[in-house]
């Protein structure tokens, strides 16, 4: 029987997979209510240059100035960038379950996400992501953004790791198909359980990660 290549390099997303995404439609609706701004104009003007924040191309002053403080405001930027990263949230056992398998497996972990610098380095350093992660490539470094399959390659020539070495963890469908179409294995997380069970299958299982049937 052929012998499946073992995986030595795990490629990850950081929002809807880690930890939330970091800036949601649901934030923005938040943050409408919270400092009484008009929803609608917020979102065509989001629309419009949030692209251009994760490729490294704007600070977060200057998208926020576009978004948020084209006109005169009774709050601050300072109170507004502090709710708009008080909307992040770890998924704790899904940094339980990386950190395990790097451990066990000694893997190599890479980051490929899509967030402005800003954003990325709060949550890195909030939910102390550098515990785990070798390296990141986030679009506001490379300046290039998922759906452009070149993130992917990038990060495999930073990782310098054969492609049927990796495995991808992402919860957009679309960028697991993408990634999938370069040879790089991928799991479109949806849940715990289910990602634990297909990395399983491709023989990275911490001791802990045996899936048995519903009790």
């Amino acid at each position: 029987m052929h012998k499946t290549t073992p995986i030595t390099c795990l490629f990850v997303d950081i929002g809807g997979v880690l930890l939330t995404d970091g800036w949601t439609h649901e934030g923005r609706k938040r943050a409408a209510a919270k400092f009484d701004l008009d929803l609608a104009d917020m979102e065509d003007r989001h629309h419009l240059t949030f692209d251009t924040y994760e490729e490294g191309k704007l600070t977060l002053d200057e998208y926020l100035r576009r978004v948020v403080f084209y006109e005169e405001r009774p709050f601050t930027r300072a109170q507004f960038r502090t709710f708009m990263f008080s909307q992040s949230e770890a998924h704790p056992e899904m940094i339980d379950l990386v950190t395990r398998l790097k451990a066990r497996h000694g893997l190599k972990v890479a980051v490929v996400s899509n967030e402005g610098r800003e954003l990325n380095a709060y949550r890195i350093n909030e939910f102390h992501l550098d515990k785990f992660v070798d390296f990141y490539i986030s679009s506001c470094f490379v300046h290039v953004r998922k759906p452009d399959a070149d993130i992917f390659r990038l990060a495999l020539d930073i990782a310098q790791v054969p492609t049927d070495q990796v495995v991808y963890i992402e919860n957009t469908p679309m960028f697991v198909e993408i990634a999938a179409g370069l040879g790089i294995r991928s799991i479109l997380h949806t849940e715990y359980r289910s990602t634990c069970e297909q990395l399983a299958a491709l023989g990275l299982q911490h001791e802990d990660a045996v899936i048995h049937g519903s009790s």
